[in-house]
């Protein structure tokens, strides 16, 4: 679909990262494509309004997977055992990624909340960079989340860094179901 495909990378401590890549998926989608997204550190059982959608209604031409890992933001950071199995997790999970876009499975595969993984040591900067360098031509990776490192700014083609200017969460107001999940 692609006449080239190319690395976008949404980060940032604003909100809308998930939100612009759904939006660049639904869109692609629209247009024939077929989207992939993945969501990392977002749990099945992770109550979301996009996974609930999905899983209910059919879109042609996008699929939703996500990692099956249970992971817990708060709490899981500080334990040892959780680190190491979601290490492993998204390592298997990138594996599988590598494959998809190499092969081209998929005409755009959306990594959410990958770039959180990369700046906090859950994934492997190698295994990202073998990635992008193994994909099809054709290939679009989004890839979102808080922390790009310059590195992996320099390998991105597009990089959006979404800054919070005002965020009803900055007077104490909590998550609204529908609009933050």
């Amino acid at each position: 679909m692609l006449e080239k495909g190319l690395v976008q990378v949404y980060t940032g401590q604003g909100k809308g990262k998930t939100t612009a890549a759904l939006g660049l998926a639904l869109r692609a989608a629209g247009h024939g494509a077929r989207v992939l997204i993945y969501q990392f550190l977002k749990p099945a059982e992770l109550s979301m309004g996009e996974r609930s959608f999905l899983q209910t209604e059919t879109i042609e031409g996008i699929t939703l997977r996500a990692l099956d890992e249970p992971w817990d933001m708060f709490e899981s950071m500080g334990d040892q055992q959780a680190l190491n199995r979601v290490r492993k997790a998204i390592a298997e999970a990138i594996k599988e990624l590598q494959t998809a876009a190499h092969e081209k499975y998929f005409d755009v595969i959306v990594l959410d909340e990958i770039v959180f993984c990369l700046s906090h040591g859950l994934a492997d900067i190698d295994d990202i960079r073998n990635l992008i360098a193994n994909r099809d031509s054709h290939v679009e990776l989004v890839l979102t989340g808080r922390g790009a490192t310059q590195e992996l700014i320099d390998m991105a083609d597009l990089v959006t860094e979404m800054c919070p200017v005002k965020h009803p969460f900055n007077d104490g107001a909590p998550g609204r179901r529908g609009i933050e999940y």
